[in-house]
């Protein structure tokens, strides 16, 4: 058991020493207690990021925007933040326990995602307007869904426990692209390219859910380093609204992190696949509903999940007829 544990024990350890220096150093013992509405969010926040394709902020993200009213911008660096400690916790997990991960399909996507991540951050995210971009990647998210519906309801849909033995250059060319279009939306949002990568594995390459989860997670745990970096140390717009709810979050992500990656081992490959559904679904309806969306909006969102189905089932057919 104990050598299962070999990488989390110590990030746990260093995680939990760093968190104790930064509360005894904020000389905010009160705000960082009023954040609890934070560390709440984030019970459900890293467990659904350690045992989902969906990132811890997924879930912080538009709870912290749509219901507590915190600025996207914060929202965005504390997803960052608060995933460095609970994802890359999971991670730890992850790795020190031996589940199957599809390493190339870490690394290329991590390699266009930090392009993407740098190339967002500085030259897409001022020119947003957040509500019709927020609609656009739940509406997308939920194509997403049906795409895997459908593969999942085809009684003759055959997964893979990894890539293809011998990658060509489209292979590698899409992990990448996937990735960079990742980073684009991670830099948006503090989370996106764990989701993305995970459609392509799933609904193009058939990859199982059991081995495309986990590496979703540890190539997020890579992004939202370097998110943090970025943020933190380069554009220094890291604020004290999302350092307090991080210090709030942080003791409780790196417990529920892992526990969520653990449970997940334990999971059916539908039963993944469920969860998924049920998770894009709720922030589907709930966007829809707090951002008071219009007719206008409504209508956007049935294109976009049109088109984006109409896509993500090609995708899973492609899966079938060639393999």
């Amino acid at each position: 058991m104990m050598r299962q544990l070999r990488f989390y024990i110590p990030y746990l350890v260093g995680a939990m020493t760093l968190w104790v220096v930064m509360l005894a150093t904020s000389g905010a013992i009160d705000s960082v207690l009023a954040a609890w509405p934070a560390a709440l969010t984030m019970v459900l926040g890293s467990f659904i990021g350690g045992a989902s394709a969906e990132g811890g902020g997924a879930v912080a993200f538009p709870i912290f925007t749509l219901l507590l009213k915190i600025p996207p911008p914060s929202a965005r660096n504390f997803s960052f933040a608060i995933q460095s400690f609970g994802m890359v916790s999971a991670s730890m997990l992850i790795l020190g326990r031996g589940i199957p991960i599809e390493a190339r399909a870490v690394f290329f996507p991590a390699v266009g995602g930090i392009v993407g991540l740098v190339l967002g951050t500085y030259g897409v995210v001022p020119l947003l307007d957040q509500v019709w971009t927020k609609l656009f990647f739940v509406s997308l998210w939920a194509a997403f869904g049906v795409g895997l519906w459908r593969a999942n309801a085809r009684t003759h849909r055959t997964v893979a426990r990894a890539l293809p033995n011998v990658l060509h250059r489209g292979d590698i060319a899409l992990l990448v692209l996937a990735g960079f279009a990742g980073g684009v939306v991670t830099s948006i949002f503090g989370n996106g390219i764990d989701l993305l990568t995970f459609c392509v594995l799933t609904l193009w390459y058939g990859i199982d859910e059991r081995v495309a989860t986990p590496t979703s997670v540890v190539l997020m745990s890579v992004l939202t380093l370097c998110g943090t970096f970025l943020h933190v140390g380069v554009l220094q717009d890291f604020g004290t609204i999302e350092y307090h709810a991080l210090l709030a979050s942080a003791p409780v992500v790196v417990i529920f992190g892992p526990i969520g990656a653990y449970v997940i081992t334990h999971w059916k490959r539908l039963s993944i696949a469920r969860l998924l559904y049920a998770i894009m679904a709720v922030q589907l309806a709930g966007a829809i509903y707090v951002l008071g969306a219009t007719i206008e909006h409504l209508l956007f969102c049935g294109i976009v999940l049109a088109v984006g189905s109409t896509i993500m089932v090609w995708m899973s057919k492609k899966t079938v007829t060639t393999r």
